[in-house]
């Protein structure tokens, strides 16, 4: 919880500059994990300090602390504040034009105040499905494990707004190798790092963490004996726990902004959107519907406000295929004259935020799992990925999943291991040929979105249902 003493020491701070704005962060990690029905040893971590952000003149500044003393936060603004005037006389824009946050206000996680299982809980909970995995000398690792994050934020202007922030992360894990023969496989819950959610302990439920172990464990053991996935043109259907990569790769970071407007090149790489695509451009099928959600109060992204001050609304970014409109924040639309959103997200208290994905959803259609199955002739549903790779400007991709399964004449068959796919982002989208309905959504999110220089690594959600893609080029992968 953001000390009271730090907030009031926000107050008295004092300058000539034309605006300025604090964002102290506090942020706590605990990680449980059980391995081959072996405790292992708690992990903690604890992380807290300021940035401090100011316009003057044209220019703009940041400077960031650890130090939230009144006289450690004071030395901070005034280096922002000597920073922005430095950079006045080159700046891209008038930083005095860009639009300033006028309304306080709070947020909390879901469920935020329930208590949530000590130690020793947390570690029954792991031993049991690390147990359920067990039982076959195939079967060399067993990990499950709980993350729980704690991030609480103050923002504070020179305009005398003020918001309130708390978050809390459960993020559950758990993965099986098994070994046979010379071939070792994996089975996990969703893939690593993709069981990032906001709330308590109702993230186990949400995921399906419960009874986990036994099933990986199954289909683990069922790769084993598994053809290689083959080759060749197929429909595809991609199950949520896969579309969430899919989602992110080729149209959360395709669509930031800053990367469009050529930002990350030498680092992350551009993108294949142009800003004169927008308003017209067929992204998609008619049928995809991709929005910018941060109001989904248990996906990983959900927030009330960004880092900028900015409330938070939902927007479509692609609608009936045809893209709508960019992941910008303030910054950036006074430079691109476009439209954004309220994405300005900073990992750190000392990293200054940037454009950065945050809930980005595709909106669910209407047919059932078994009315998507039904209606293709020869395909292969792939699950969970285990790979991925795609070009500097987010447009050929190739992504590997750790699960297979034919679907021949409307039905699922034998099961496949190391189904992989490839695709061009510009025209992939447009194959979608079906979208299944809310019951087959699932909400998933990562701590491990990797932008900006200095590095940032951030938390983004997406939620999606089960999607078909038409005639796309899958192949098996070699042992």
């Amino acid at each position: 919880m953001i000390d009271t003493r730090w907030a009031d020491a926000g107050r008295t701070l004092r300058s000539d500059a034309d605006f300025w704005s604090l964002r102290i962060v506090d942020e706590r990690i605990e990680e449980h994990e059980v391995r081959n029905d072996i405790a292992q040893p708690l992990q903690t971590q604890r992380d807290r300090g300021a940035m401090l952000i100011a316009y003057a003149g044209a220019g703009a500044g940041y400077a960031a602390t650890s130090d939230l003393s009144p006289a450690g936060l004071q030395a901070a603004l005034d280096l922002a504040v000597d920073r922005a005037r430095a950079s006045a006389a080159v700046s891209l824009i008038d930083h005095r034009n860009i639009a300033r946050p006028s309304q306080s206000g709070e947020y909390r996680s879901p469920d935020y105040d329930t208590v949530l299982p000590g130690r020793g809980a947390w570690l029954e909970l792991l031993a049991h499905e690390c147990a359920q995995a067990g039982g076959d000398s195939r079967i060399v690792e067993r990990i499950a494990s709980a993350q729980i994050t704690l991030t609480d934020q103050v923002y504070l202007t020179s305009d005398g707004v003020r918001i309130d922030q708390r978050f809390r992360f459960v993020m559950p894990s758990l993965g099986v190798t098994a070994h046979a023969n010379g071939d070792t496989q994996h089975r996990s819950l969703a893939g690593h790092g993709s069981t990032c959610l906001q709330g308590g302990l109702g993230v186990l439920d949400q995921v399906g963490f419960d009874g986990s172990g036994r099933r990986a464990a199954d289909e683990v053991l069922q790769l084993l004996g598994a053809p290689n996935c083959p080759s060749g043109k197929r429909d595809l259907l991609l199950m949520p726990d896969q579309m969430m990569l899919q989602i992110h790769e080729s149209i959360g970071h395709p669509l930031e902004l800053d990367r469009i407007l050529g930002d990350e090149r030498n680092f992350a790489g551009s993108s294949f959107v142009k800003p004169e695509m927008f308003g017209h451009y067929q992204y998609g099928s008619e049928l995809l519907n991709v929005t910018f959600d941060p109001d989904l109060p248990e996906e990983a992204a959900a927030y009330g406000f960004d880092d900028d001050g900015t409330a938070t609304d939902k927007q479509y970014l692609i609608r009936a295929g045809v893209l709508e409109r960019p992941l910008g924040v303030a910054l950036s639309q006074q430079r691109a004259r476009m439209p954004g959103v309220a994405n300005s997200r900073a990992s750190s208290w000392n990293r200054a935020p940037i454009d950065r994905m945050a809930n980005i959803n595709i909106e669910p259609g209407t047919l059932s799992l078994d009315e998507m199955i039904g209606q293709i002739e020869h395909g292969v549903l792939m699950r969970t990925n285990v790979s991925w790779s795609i070009d500097d400007h987010r447009n050929k991709f190739q992504f590997g999943c750790e699960f297979g399964q034919l679907i021949e004449n409307g039905k699922l068959t034998q099961i496949v291991k190391r189904p992989n796919y490839r695709g061009i982002s510009a025209s992939f989208w447009r194959s979608l040929s079906a979208v299944g309905n809310a019951a087959t959504r699932e909400v998933l999110g990562t701590p491990f979105c990797g932008k900006g220089e200095p590095a940032q690594t951030i938390r983004v959600g997406h939620a999606s249902p089960a999607c078909v893609f038409s005639d796309v080029d899958v192949f098996g992968g070699e042992q």
